[in-house]
């Protein structure tokens, strides 16, 4: 499996299902008459960050992630975004960033040193295949979990169909 094959189609996939449970959260908070901000602050537990910044982290984890396989420089986002209609355009965004990155410039960067930030002051370094497969992919999904669970703690109606998303599959 090629590193463009491994990353950026479970980007868009996992980008459109954070999109989706967002869709589900804004129903929620006008059905149930609930201010949209409680559902963006809400957290597993204190520690944790609140749900508008799970979203962010998974766009984050996608663009920097895929940009730095692709051996460019990320897109710098802001984190200013307060309402469910600013997350689904960062969203939007970072899907379109996505897809509009050279999968054979990706599927060459598995050998490839790559130096990412760890918090303000120190750097990782990693070849490209572990930085996706130990780094960027598992971040990107422990955050989408977590904005998941958010919701589903919070009475959002969710199930494992609004997680995995449109997945590319055959049922017979």
């Amino acid at each position: 499996m090629s590193m463009s094959t491994a990353s950026l189609p479970v980007f868009e996939i996992g980008l459109n299902s954070l999109s989706g449970l967002l869709d589900k959260a804004e129903a929620y908070c006008q059905a149930k008459k609930v201010d949209p901000a409680v559902l963006l602050n809400a957290r597993l537990f204190p520690d944790m960050f609140p749900l508008a910044r799970q979203a962010q982290i998974v766009c984050d984890q996608a663009k920097n992630g895929a940009a730095r396989l692709a051996g460019i420089d990320p897109p710098k986002y802001e984190d200013t975004e307060k309402t469910i209609g600013e997350l689904k355009a960062r969203i939007a965004k970072t899907i379109a960033f996505v897809k509009s990155l050279d999968g054979a410039k990706i599927d060459k960067s598995a050998d490839r040193d790559v130096t990412f930030p760890l918090g303000p002051d120190h750097q990782g370094h990693m070849k490209g295949a572990d930085y996706l497969n130990h780094f960027v992919l598992p971040n990107f999904h422990f955050h989408l979990a977590i904005a998941y669970g958010i919701l589903r703690h919070n009475g959002v109606e969710l199930g494992k169909r609004d997680f995995l998303g449109a997945i590319p599959m055959t049922m017979t």
